[in-house]
């Protein structure tokens, strides 16, 4: 009796499949559209995690220091890292994270480096060379759930 039902199904699923291709048949370019719809759809949302909030056009001011402030955001999590230049060229990179971050990485192509966050969610790298580089950040959630929290490539 199962196979009847299966295979009455199968055929009404068969046909009723066969009158929507007549009647409203999938757009030739459909798949297309699709594909570049969920890249821009990427593209913004990683423009909208990064917003750039201060380029410091006092560095002239206060030394020869070049110094950048930005800030991620997820809608879950927000960081907000500050990287200066170092009189040896290096980079230092202070950020505030506003979950309870359980684990910090900041990675450059191959290398990477860890940290720990803070009571208050300050986290910091030390002599960070020049280059594209990511933050990486497990976090625990206000529901207690933990999850990953990834920035797009920015420039230190």
């Amino acid at each position: 009796m199962e196979t009847e039902d299966f295979a009455a199904d199968a055929a009404l699923f068969a046909q009723m499949r066969r009158m929507w291709q007549d009647v409203d048949p999938v757009p030739a370019d459909l798949v297309d559209r699709m594909v570049a719809t969920v890249a821009v759809e990427d593209l913004s949302r990683e423009y909208a995690l990064l917003t750039l909030v201060e380029a410091s056009q006092l560095s002239a001011v206060r030394g020869e220091t070049d110094t950048a402030t930005l800030q991620f955001s997820d809608g879950k999590t927000s960081v907000l890292v500050h990287v200066t230049v170092t009189e040896d060229g290096a980079r230092r990179i202070d950020g505030w994270v506003d979950a309870a971050a359980l684990a910090i990485r900041l990675s450059q192509g191959d290398r990477e480096w860890s940290t720990d966050a803070g009571e208050h969610g300050r986290f910091a790298f030390d002599s960070v060379p020049p280059g594209v580089s990511r933050l990486r950040l497990v976090v625990r959630g206000a529901d207690d759930d933990l999850h990953d929290f990834q920035t797009p490539q920015f420039e230190v």
